[in-house]
């Protein structure tokens, strides 16, 4: 029997607001392997949870997060992508959600937003020592090699680039992707679960290199990576890919004539 994926909850996972402490809390209670976040950093260099730069207060006031001090919009109230705010939409420092990860058995996926994200996420894995907690997705080929230069301890994912595939045959966009994983020293690739075919699986095993699937929310749309034996599926439908953990785990029990 393959090993179930590696669950990784999507920000935002079971309705939750996206890049809230909420999300997180709500991951790791209903039994996530990893958690996924959108990271930023502002102009004096505090990492915040945030997937765009520009974001919109409620009272009107537009934010590039990039260009501007945490302390400027730390109380500051922001629009939710749907229109909606609440408590929820303030930026959230990456360091007040540590707490969290620290107390927990589960692992954190940053996804890098911008280059400039990289040196103080260095910074902030070493300081806490937490290699063995976080992992970086967002890095494309180019990010991938500055983060191996910035720290080679960093574990990261290569974001397969889905042009490579459409302009090319998924043979050779496989085993490129999968090179180009390799020269960066990432421990996987990263890709939209529509590209992903059973070849793939096999190139990366060739290069010793995880398949880490994003982002799948039905239950039945799960079900194909699991046979094939994907490394993680990320999804905001945690539960949904948790009962199928378990149900996969009750049919091995039965066919293994356990009670």
């Amino acid at each position: 029997m393959k090993p179930f994926p590696l669950i990784t909850a999507h920000t935002g996972c079971m309705g939750t607001p996206a890049n809230s402490r909420l999300s997180i809390e709500t991951a790791f209670r209903s039994g996530a392997d990893i958690v996924e976040d959108d990271i930023r950093v502002t102009a004096d260099g505090v990492l915040v949870l945030a997937h765009d730069d520009r974001v919109a207060a409620v009272e009107g006031t537009a934010y590039s997060i990039a260009q501007t001090r945490y302390a400027d919009i730390e109380t500051s109230v922001f629009k939710a992508p749907d229109g909606k705010s609440n408590e929820a939409m303030r930026l959230l420092p990456l360091a007040s959600v540590l707490p969290l990860l620290q107390a927990s058995g589960a692992r954190m996926n940053l996804d890098l937003k911008s280059d400039a994200c990289i040196e103080p996420v260095s910074r902030m894995v070493d300081e806490h020592d937490l290699y063995d907690k976080v992992l970086l997705s967002g890095c494309e080929a180019s990010r991938a090699r500055l983060v191996q230069r910035s720290n080679p301890r960093l574990r990261k994912l290569l974001n397969v680039d889905p042009a490579l595939f459409q302009a090319n045959a998924y043979g050779d966009a496989a085993h490129w992707s999968c090179e180009d994983a390799r020269s960066a020293n990432c421990f996987g690739i990263n890709v939209n679960y529509r590209l992903v075919q059973p070849d793939l699986l096999e190139i990366a095993a060739q290069h010793q290199l995880d398949v880490y699937v994003w982002t799948v929310d039905e239950q039945e749309a799960m079900k194909p990576f699991v046979e094939m034996g994907v490394q993680s599926i990320t999804s905001r439908n945690v539960q949904a890919l948790i009962a199928l953990k378990q149900l996969k785990m009750g049919d091995h029990l039965n066919d293994s004539g356990g009670v």
